[in-house]
């Protein structure tokens, strides 16, 4: 073990970094994308049904084939990769914000257009707070799978944790395997963590307890 860190040490800490950097650079994406587009969604449920249902087929390609289809596109290393991890991490975000805020009960929102709120207003002070624990459980699943799947941007030169997987298969090496695979599962375990807490500290008490009784 300690000839093995000895060795490849500081090449592990760089892979990590990288991991960390595409999935982050994806989910984030992903947010920014899916959320909006979510709440838009919930007002047309006509066009939304047909939308993530599509998306939702487009989902089913395998990954390496995705990251194959950008390579043509915009050819090889991190952008492709994030491109197509932000492609994944659509669905669950897309689908968990559609649900959450169609199911916010449309009184409380009257009530607050009735004492002044504008529509944009209610968005952001009653149904993203009241849908926020359905669209943060959305969010952390796409976190966990993008934490999983970016090992496959060594496919395309993307460089992170799957470096050391991918070598590892090729020589036979059980333990580069390990390098690659043991900090991406902790990669993840603290990203679920670590949203499960943003999660508790952004979501209104009233809004937490409703969800904790139901």
């Amino acid at each position: 073990m300690m000839e093995f860190f000895a060795e490849h040490g500081n090449e592990l800490l760089i892979k990590t970094w990288e991991h960390f950097y595409i999935s982050l650079a994806a989910i984030l994406l992903g947010v920014i994308v899916a959320v909006p587009l979510g709440i838009l969604l919930s007002r047309i449920p006509n066009v939304a049904d047909r939308l993530i249902s599509f998306i939702g087929i487009l989902q089913t390609i395998p990954s390496l084939a995705i990251l194959a289809f950008f390579i043509p596109l915009i050819g090889i290393g991190k952008i492709p990769a994030i491109l197509a991890l932000f492609f994944y991490s659509l669905l669950p975000i897309l689908r968990n914000t559609y649900i959450g805020v169609r199911d916010v009960d449309r009184g409380v929102v009257e009530a607050g257009k009735g004492m002044g709120m504008n529509s944009w207003q209610a968005i952001i002070k009653m149904e993203l707070p009241l849908s926020l624990p359905v669209i943060m459980a959305g969010i952390r699943l796409s976190t966990v799978y993008l934490i999983g799947w970016a090992a496959l941007a060594a496919f395309i030169g993307g460089g992170g944790l799957g470096d050391f997987i991918f070598d590892g298969l090729n020589l036979y090496q059980p333990s580069l395997i390990l390098a690659g695979t043991i900090p991406a599962t902790i990669l993840a375990v603290i990203a679920d963590r670590s949203l499960a807490v943003m999660e508790s500290k952004l979501t209104p008490d009233g809004v937490k307890d409703s969800y904790e009784t139901a």
